[in-house]
């Protein structure tokens, strides 16, 4: 059943995502990191892994 524990922790793990995670438009679509890396490695379509957040409502 859905109540306040649910919501509490839906709203939990939405903000660690929001926060930690996810692009920022500010930084022109880069995760929240400190620094741009000098050089980025090239990787090939079957070393791309999905990752779920909030539950599978983010992917």
């Amino acid at each position: 059943m859905f109540g306040k524990k649910h919501l509490d922790y839906q709203t939990d793990k939405f903000t660690q995502y929001h926060n930690t995670k996810r692009s920022h438009m500010e930084r022109d679509h880069l995760p929240p990191i400190r620094e741009e890396p000098d050089e980025v490695a090239t990787i090939s379509i079957d070393q791309i892994e999905v990752r779920r957040y909030v539950g599978g409502l983010i992917k």
